[in-house]
C-alpha cells in the first residue's frame, strides 16, 4: 500500500456542519500522507443532477490514477448499492444512484464493485445517515493507498450502473433541441448542447418565447442584456450580463430551449 494517489471530494455538505471534516478525519486515519482536493460542497442538497455535472466537468483536470470521491446520497440506508468503479483516467467511489453517470458517459468503465468487504469499511455497523463517514471515506483511502478494486467487493456488471436521464440533445433541421442541465452560483443556464454543434456558425437560442443571439463574449452586449454563448464547460448557456438569467428568466432544469443555425 505504498502507492499514493490523489483524492477528489464532491458533495453536498455544506460548509457550516462537521461532516466535510469528519470525512477527511477517517480519510486521514487510513493515510494521513493521502492528499485531498476540494471539487465543492456547494451542491445544492440531494441534487444528484448538480454533482453529476460538476464531476462529469471536473475529472479532466487531474492525474490519471485520482480517485473521485463523491457523496450526495438521497437514498443513504436505502437499498441502494455503495460502489466504486474504475476507468481509464482513474476512480469513482460512492452511491449508486447515477452520479458518475455523467464521467461514465464519456468513458468506459473498466470495472466495478459492490462495497461489501466490511475491512475496508470503517466500522461493521454504519451508520444509516452517514455512508460517506463509514463506507465511502475508508473506501477511498485504501484505494488511493494502493488497494485493488476486487480486493474492495463483489464484481457487478458496469452496466447495471444507474444512469441519471437528464435528456438529449437532439439535431434537427435548422439546430439542435436541448434542455438545461445545470445552473451555476452565478446563475448562468448551461445547457445539455456541446459546443461543437455552433462553433464556427451564426447561432442564436430560442426558448419560452425569447430568441437569444449567440455570441462570444459576455462583452457583446451591454449590461443587464441576455445573451448565449459556449462557457467554460464547453456548452452552451444562457447569461446575462452583470446578471443572474435563472432569476430573471425563471427557466430551471430541464426547462427545454432550441439552438437555431442561421
Amino acid at each position: 500500500m505504498d502507492q499514493q494517489r490523489l483524492i477528489t471530494f464532491l458533495s453536498d455538505f455544506g460548509d457550516r456542519d462537521i461532516y466535510v471534516g469528519v470525512m477527511k478525519g477517517v480519510i486521514a486515519q487510513a493515510n494521513p500522507r493521502l492528499r485531498v482536493i476540494d471539487l465543492t460542497h456547494q451542491i445544492p442538497p440531494q441534487d444528484i443532477a448538480a454533482a453529476r455535472f460538476c464531476l462529469m466537468n471536473a475529472y479532466p483536470y487531474f492525474p490519471v490514477g485520482t480517485v473521485h470521491l463523491a457523496v450526495v446520497d438521497p437514498g443513504v440506508g436505502s437499498k441502494r448499492r455503495a460502489i466504486a468503479v474504475e476507468f481509464a483516467q482513474g476512480f469513482l467511489v460512492g452511491p449508486d444512484n447515477g452520479i458518475f453517470s455523467g464521467v461514465l458517459s464519456q468513458n468506459l468503465a473498466i470495472a466495478a464493485v459492490e462495497l461489501t468487504n466490511l475491512n475496508y469499511w470503517r466500522t461493521p455497523q454504519p451508520s444509516n445517515t452517514f455512508h460517506g463517514r463509514d463506507i465511502f471515506a475508508p473506501v477511498a483511502a485504501n484505494l488511493a493507498s494502493g488497494v485493488s478494486l476486487k480486493q474492495l467487493g463483489q464484481e457487478i456488471d458496469p452496466a447495471s450502473l444507474v444512469k441519471l436521464d437528464i435528456g438529449e440533445c437532439k439535431q434537427t433541421s435548422n439546430g439542435v433541441v436541448g434542455c438545461i442541465q445545470y445552473i451555476d452560483h452565478f446563475g448562468n443556464l448551461v445547457s445539455n448542447i456541446p459546443a461543437s454543434y455552433v462553433q464556427g456558425k451564426i447561432w442564436y437560442v430560442q426558448t419560452t418565447g425569447l430568441s437569444i443571439p449567440g455570441c462570444q463574449t459576455y462583452g457583446d452586449v451591454n449590461v443587464g442584456e441576455i445573451l448565449a454563448l459556449v462557457g467554460s464547460h464547453g456548452w452552451v448557456e444562457i447569461a446575462i450580463n452583470s446578471g443572474n438569467a435563472h432569476s430573471q428568466l425563471h427557466l430551471d432544469w430541464q426547462a427545454p430551449l432550441q439552438v437555431v443555425l442561421t
